[in-house]
């Protein structure tokens, strides 16, 4: 059966899309811990991201570099964080998340609640900005 992921990445199911390639794509998390909260999913779909083949996993990696680097510039922030969990979707993916501390970077945390339109104007923000990061 296909993750929930297969079925943003085919479109039948919404999702507020920041990039998309070949072979990847970063969509805003819905129940973000900080706003700006980005999830970088590979096409394939395989359980845990080392399943990934090299290729698959390489270029996953450096799709993510590049919209980590508009995530920073549209959302200002210390560092963007990076976590690979993948337990509550069988699916790859790498979470980045603008923070500013440490403890900003925990699922125990309370999640932002962001409307549709601050979620659509967001992901507009962040696409926008890969146009100046390489």
């Amino acid at each position: 059966m296909a993750s929930i992921f297969t079925k943003i990445i085919h479109g039948d199911i919404p999702c507020f899309k920041v990039a998309e390639d070949e072979k990847n794509i970063a969509f805003l998390d819905i129940s973000p811990l900080k706003k700006g909260h980005t999830l970088c999913v590979p096409k394939l779909e395989v359980d845990e991201l080392y399943e990934l083949p090299s290729e698959d996993y390489n270029s996953l990696m450096s799709f993510s570099q590049r919209v980590a680097k508009a995530l920073k510039l549209a959302v200002p922030c210390a560092r963007v964080g990076s976590i690979v969990l993948g337990m509550e979707v069988p699916h790859a993916h790498l979470h980045l998340v603008p923070i500013n501390a440490e403890h900003e970077l925990s699922f125990a945390n309370t999640r932002v609640q962001l409307t549709n339109e601050e979620m659509a104007a967001l992901a507009q923000s962040i696409s926008d900005a890969l146009d100046s990061v390489e």
